[in-house]
């Protein structure tokens, strides 16, 4: 009698189970509010529309249809979070967390600050999630960052049935683009909100929109096309990470005066590259590094004479015991840290100038 009760009972008990699981109601994420969009386009988890400009190569036109720096922001009283994704092209790469490249990061607001909430990434790229369970029921201002370096077709956001899901307006105020290497572009994060643009967005409520393109920065003139194209308020750049001293001295001065001309009176602000660690012991590096670094300070020093509204400013990603990177050229998330406190002050006060505020 006991070994045909088992049987039964166990039915009986995921009946129940099933009977009692709360249905799950998902949203698209872009009828919510989308935040760190450089500029409208027909997917609207890509970053450039590759129909409307061309140039880039196989590289650069699957970068700009990753979604980095791109995040949802909307309110909620779940008590779980859950995302549904259907993914285009997915990134696997060895030097970046699977939950930066593919996967997402929450953040949830507390006494005005964004304070950290989960992040994850499903096993099964075509299965749900839960981003973080078993909240309180309260209603909350949710920041959820979308991966770094994967394409996404659709990103669905999943609440309990009854619980509110509903937009709430940008958080973040002004139209900053930033474009720049893999350093903007936030590789060797281990979650998708932790590149400097995001960490500086969070800290100060300036927005930055991101066109970070690993490896791919290196001051094209059809990237200038793009950003002339753009809505913004303002640029910061992070565009000598990745050129030759030759590429530089030939393109900078005709990049300045394409960006210019389309956005006349507005501040250009360039980072200097940061110091990669690989230069501690290894000589060649460092010697290149050194005289990348001179050739950018001479050219940086005419420009900043030659043309109006131009800037030049050194971050910092190091710290005195050089314990802030993850490969010896990218900075690991305390290394991102650093960056963008560095650059906190200079850029508010340039920006102020311009009533950026």
């Amino acid at each position: 009698m006991r070994r045909l009760l088992l049987p039964v009972l166990m039915v009986m008990a995921l009946s129940a189970a099933a009977q009692t699981a709360p249905k799950i109601v998902y949203t698209e994420a872009s009828d919510l509010t989308l935040t760190g969009k450089l500029m409208d386009t027909p997917n609207p988890y890509h970053r450039v529309d590759t129909v409307r400009f061309k140039g880039f190569t196989k590289s650069e036109n699957n970068q700009v249809r990753n979604s980095a720096g791109i995040a949802v922001a909307f309110k909620t009283n779940a008590k779980n979070i859950s995302v549904l994704t259907e993914y285009g092209d997915v990134g696997w790469p060895n030097n970046t967390g699977g939950f930066s490249a593919r996967g997402y990061d929450l953040y949830i607001k507390r006494d005005g600050r964004w304070i950290w909430a989960g992040a994850g990434v499903s096993g099964d790229l075509t299965k749900p999630f839960n981003v973080i369970s078993n909240m309180d029921g309260t209603m909350k201002e949710c920041l959820l960052y979308l991966p770094i370096l994967s394409e996404e077709y659709s990103v669905k956001i999943g609440v309990e049935e009854g619980a509110v899901l509903e937009a709430i307006p940008n958080p973040f105020r002004h139209r900053i683009g930033i474009f720049g290497s893999s350093f903007t572009h936030g590789i060797s994060t281990s979650r998708a909100g932790m590149a400097y643009p995001d960490i500086f967005t969070r800290d100060t409520g300036l927005q930055l929109l991101s066109l970070g393109c690993s490896g791919n920065c290196k001051l094209q003139s059809y990237f200038a096309d793009v950003l002339a194209a753009a809505d913004v308020d303002a640029f910061i750049f992070d565009t000598f990470s990745n050129p030759s001293p030759e590429q530089i001295q030939e393109r900078l001065f005709p990049f300045i005066e394409k960006v210019q001309a389309a956005h006349p009176g507005k501040p250009l602000i360039f980072q200097r590259t940061i110091y990669r660690e690989w230069r501690n012991f290894n000589t060649g590096t460092a010697a290149s590094e050194a005289n990348r670094i001179a050739v950018v300070d001479s050219l940086m020093k005419i420009a900043c004479k030659k043309y109006k509204d131009v800037y030049y400013i050194h971050p910092n990603a190091s710290a005195p015991d050089h314990e802030t990177t993850q490969d010896g050229t990218h900075p690991s998330d305390r290394g991102y840290q650093l960056w963008a406190q560095s650059i906190e002050k200079p850029v508010k006060k340039i920006l102020r100038k311009y009533g950026i505020k």
